[in-house]
């Protein structure tokens, strides 16, 4: 028999009361159900002040009411997360509503049609056209930019973390995170001082190239050296007392263990600079025309379409509706190059078991 059934006492919990689990969803209706009151009382039209105002009430409400059952201390960790919960409701909302609306205006002239014709003969303020031109140019000119950047990044990064010491480490470092920060327009202008001003080579998709190239390098070099930070020393030393050389260890273990994470983050770079605006509208100047020749002559890319298609429309809603169309494209594109990025790290990423 227990301690409690000879007493007659209950037994005793070192658990406090606590608010059910459904309560957080709750407070979140009857906030914005308030909030709604608040508007409509206040003369507020703006949607955006409502869920402001509702944010507001969700958080000052889980404080009252955890604080009155739960206590304060239990209270202040539920105001925590709610404060998160508002936190990504806000950087959510806007992205939402930024690909719904994209969405929304960009199918009206988003089929076959639109994806492989160009713009050609067609007048901005005519109906027809598409963007088949500008998706080769942003292929051809982020193509060649990958090229030129990774394996630069790569060895850099390589250096950095399996040779770099001393001043020079130091100065390769600091340059790195100063390109960090270099805005998109000044990659253009230098590109644009130096290849044609000086050397004269004129407007193409391969002087774009160089700009994004220059975006590019430090995103993977600051990934990759990330990736080989995590790779375990034990499996240098184990290569090495071997007696296989350190090139060769780099080379045959510490790559193949952290090529999913320098995949993805090459992926990023590529989806970075994708839909750079800047570099392109100085470099590659564009053309209504296909130019499969990114080493000659003026060429198309999404970015400057869009751009071009809503400055240069005149009021016209054929050029509204491919610039929203284009911008699908564009974002669907980077999507893509996300998910492969995903795909990739999960497919390369180093099996554990048992």
């Amino acid at each position: 028999m227990s301690n409690a059934a000879v007493t007659g006492k209950r037994p005793s919990t070192l658990r406090g009361a606590s608010l059910p689990k459904w309560s957080p969803w709750a407070i979140a209706a009857g906030s914005v159900a308030l909030a709604v009151v608040i508007g409509v009382l206040g003369g507020l039209g703006s949607k955006v002040q409502w869920g402001l105002i509702a944010a507001l009430l969700f958080v000052l409400g889980t404080y009252a009411l955890a604080a009155k059952v739960e206590g304060r201390r239990q209270a202040k960790d539920r105001v925590a997360t709610s404060l998160v919960w508002v936190c990504f409701l806000i950087a959510v909302v806007p992205l939402a509503s930024l690909i719904w609306e994209t969405v929304k205006r960009g199918v009206k002239v988003f089929d076959v049609y639109f994806l492989t014709h160009s713009m050609g003969v067609v007048a901005d303020t005519e109906t027809g056209g598409g963007i088949y031109h500008a998706i080769i140019g942003t292929l051809e000119q982020v193509g060649i930019a990958t090229l030129i950047a990774v394996p630069i990044g790569v060895l850099t990064a390589i250096y950095l973390v399996e040779y770099g010491r001393g001043k020079l480490a130091k100065a390769v470092t600091f340059f790195v995170d100063v390109m960090t920060g270099i805005p998109s327009i000044v990659a253009g202008l230098f590109v644009l001082s130096f290849w044609i001003l000086i050397l004269d080579m004129g407007y193409s998709g391969f002087a774009g190239s160089l700009a994004l190239s220059i975006l590019m390098m430090p995103v993977v070099v600051r990934s990759t050296e990330e990736m080989l930070k995590l790779v375990p020393n034990e499996l240098r030393e184990a290569s090495l007392a071997l007696g296989i050389p350190k090139w060769r260890t780099i080379l045959k273990v510490v790559l193949p263990t952290s090529i999913g994470g320098i995949t993805t983050g090459v992926m990023l770079a590529v989806a970075r600079i994708t839909g750079e605006t800047a570099p392109v509208l100085l470099l590659v100047w564009g053309t209504n025309f296909i130019n499969t020749n990114p080493f000659s002559d003026p060429q198309a890319s999404l970015p400057l379409y869009i751009y071009q298609q809503y400055t240069n429309s005149a009021g016209s809603g054929a050029a509204y509706d491919r610039a929203w169309a284009a911008a699908l494209a564009l974002i669907a594109f980077v999507m893509i190059l996300n998910l492969a990025a995903r795909g990739i790290a999960r497919w390369k990423a180093p099996k554990t078991g048992r």
